[in-house]
């Protein structure tokens, strides 16, 4: 079958591996849709990050090249053993995380925050960058009627954008603030709508993603070069600054502007994936009492996210603009993101031929 491997930064290869069997406990998935990510991208430029590269990682056992691909949605064509609640023909999506199942974190049920946290499509094992792959049965979630396997490869990075809300606590008719209008932070407006939020900002400095943020729902949409984003955001709350901001762009500049916009005792979400490091005076937070929270990933919330999707609460077909071939995954996935980057919010790719 074929298959998009990580090799090195910007070395990423379609080519003809071996099919997968299931072993016990996992089911077999012919891909049918998968979306590149913000992930996917950060490896691509400057990984490896979660790829294992010069040790195998702890749990698949592999390193590079590995394949990638973790927000997908396919069809279970193979059962193995021990399986059961499973037939033939389920349209399902895969929640991709890998996780020891042993360390305190798992046994605390935030398997989350695994201290060998992996995920399928980044740390061996296949991911959905593939014509086929296999994993376990416990992490794969069945299709509702009438979804699509589009909708079903954009339930991933939809979760990663519901864990953010619930991890900052977000109560109905709060106010938040949105830094970045990309794959995730689009995601994370159409969530915290979902969740109730009285005003909704958005800040992006891309044109094509402002009219994005106001499509998701977000009620201001501003932008950082032609605008004080403190002094707009002061002025939009009457003076008080939002409840929450999320920081999904992943650069200093927003993550210290985040903490300038929310009011006293508010939160700060960093939802990004950071390539660099960034400097803060705590006296930014101690001094107000302002709260600034990590998040990864997502844990226990791939149900609901199911539930927000089928029912529109969250139109995850909105995010769509661009569907490929696996052959065409570097030239027009890969290099499209990174040369027009901001007129696409997220790219499918079928690997079937």
């Amino acid at each position: 079958m074929k298959a998009a491997r990580w090799y090195n930064r910007r070395d990423i290869r379609v080519e003809e591996v071996p099919e997968p069997r299931p072993k016990k406990g996992e089911v077999k998935i012919k891909v049918a849709w998968a979306g590149i990510c913000g992930s996917d991208l950060h490896e691509y430029l400057a990984g490896p990050i979660f790829i294992p590269a010069g040790t195998p990682h702890p749990i698949t056992g592999e390193k590079a090249p590995v394949i990638m691909g973790h927000e997908f949605s396919g069809e279970v064509v193979e059962i193995g053993e021990g399986v059961e609640g499973f037939t033939k023909g389920d349209r399902v999506a895969v929640e991709p995380i890998v996780a020891c199942g042993a360390c305190p974190s798992c046994r605390q049920g935030k398997y989350n925050l695994c201290v060998h946290l992996g995920f399928h499509g980044l740390s061996g094992g296949g991911g959905g960058f593939a014509e086929y792959t296999t994993f376990s049965a416990g992490m794969v979630h069945k299709l509702p009627p009438g979804m699509t396997f589009e909708e079903g490869a954009l339930i991933e990075p939809v979760a990663v954008a519901v864990h953010a809300v619930r991890r900052g606590k977000m109560l109905e008719g709060e106010s938040a603030i949105v830094f970045g209008a990309g794959p995730i932070g689009l995601s994370v407006i159409a969530a915290a709508r979902a969740a109730g939020a009285r005003q909704v900002i958005s800040v992006e400095m891309a044109e094509k993603r402002r009219e994005f943020a106001r499509k998701i729902g977000a009620d201001h949409v501003l932008n950082p070069t032609q605008v004080k984003v403190n002094e707009e955001v002061l002025r939009l709350t009457d003076g008080r600054g939002v409840d929450l901001a999320f920081e999904t762009a992943g650069v200093p500049v927003t993550l210290l502007t985040s903490v300038d916009c929310i009011r006293p005792d508010g939160r700060v979400v960093i939802v990004s994936i950071w390539e660099k490091s960034a400097e803060l005076n705590p006296n930014l937070l101690v001094l107000t009492e302002k709260e600034l929270l990590g998040t990864i990933g997502y844990r226990d919330v791939f149900p609901a996210v199911i539930a927000l999707i089928a029912d529109k609460r969250i139109d995850a077909s909105q995010f769509i603009t661009a569907k490929i071939k696996l052959d065409q995954i570097v030239k027009d996935g890969f290099e499209e993101l990174v040369n027009n980057k901001d007129k696409h919010v997220k790219i499918l790719v079928s690997p079937q031929p």
